[in-house]
């Protein structure tokens, strides 16, 4: 993983800014955005194969100085790709369990070792301050974030941290831009974001970063099949995608079949704490 971070040193609790529509995926109600969330009902394969993992810096957002472990919940853990890198980072220093609406994605979540059940966001069925850290990777913007807010503070300790992270394409750069309309990356965040979030989580601190995934044309066409629009899209529809797609890479942009393309991603991470 090639990535440059632009963190600056960690910052006091401060005020959050104004959050923007605007800056969040298109979801036009919440039926829309439930019935988005809801395409993750298979593909998880596919998923944990190839969807890109979490540069490290994110994990270095918790800060974990107890000297007995933390306990961690992942919700909205999916295939476990943060879920392991939490555990290859803090090891010992950390119990970690998690969660996930998607029986599918629970079944590779599993195989991994974890301890994870099927819950969601909003209704967790944790017990009442039982976790020193929630994180959410890839998934705050599914949720009702007022009643996932509250039940992340129920579930969680007073000295509790909540930790959301995303990869989003890199638009800012004009190939990458065209790539993500053609996927249809729903999920794409507008540089500068701010998810919302509301009491009695308080922004702590936040890490935007830079960085690229190695990838071959076959692997953006596996990437595309990942995503929520495909999953809910007809036979005709995808056969569309495909051949756009296929355009797109081999004839615009000329990559070869086999060829190793470094695919631009930002990662977003903000770190909350309950505010006293």
């Amino acid at each position: 993983m090639n990535s440059v971070s632009d963190k600056d040193a960690p910052q006091p609790i401060r005020t959050i800014p104004p959050v923007s529509r605007k800056n969040m995926p298109k979801f036009v109600s919440d039926v829309h955005r439930n019935e988005a969330a809801g395409a993750f009902k298979s593909g998880a394969e596919l998923y944990h194969d190839v969807r890109p993992g979490y540069p490290p810096e994110v994990i270095e957002l918790i800060t974990t100085e107890s000297n007995s472990p933390y306990r961690i919940l992942d919700v909205g853990a999916g295939t476990g790709k943060l879920t392991s890198a939490l555990d290859t980072v803090l090891g010992d220093r950390a119990e970690i369990y998690a969660l996930d609406p998607s029986i599918n994605m629970l079944r590779t979540l599993l195989d991994c070792g974890f301890c994870a059940w099927q819950a969601t966001a909003e209704v967790s069925a944790a017990q009442d301050e039982t976790f020193d850290v929630i994180t959410c990777a890839q998934t705050w913007h599914w949720v009702d974030s007022r009643i996932a807010s509250a039940e992340c503070d129920r579930i969680s300790t007073s000295h509790a941290q909540l930790l959301l992270v995303w990869n989003t394409l890199d638009v800012n750069i004009p190939w990458v831009h065209r790539l993500s309309r053609i996927m249809h990356s729903g999920d794409t965040l507008a540089e500068g974001f701010f998810p919302s979030v509301h009491a009695p989580w308080q922004l702590y601190d936040e890490l935007r970063l830079r960085w690229s995934q190695p990838v071959t044309p076959e692997l953006v066409h596996q990437l595309m099949h990942t995503r929520s629009y495909w999953l809910r899209s007809t036979t005709a529809i995808r056969e569309k995608m495909t051949a756009n797609l296929r355009w797109y890479l081999n004839e615009h942009l000329g990559f070869q079949p086999d060829q190793e393309i470094l695919l631009p991603y930002r990662c977003d991470a903000f770190i909350y704490r309950k505010q006293k």
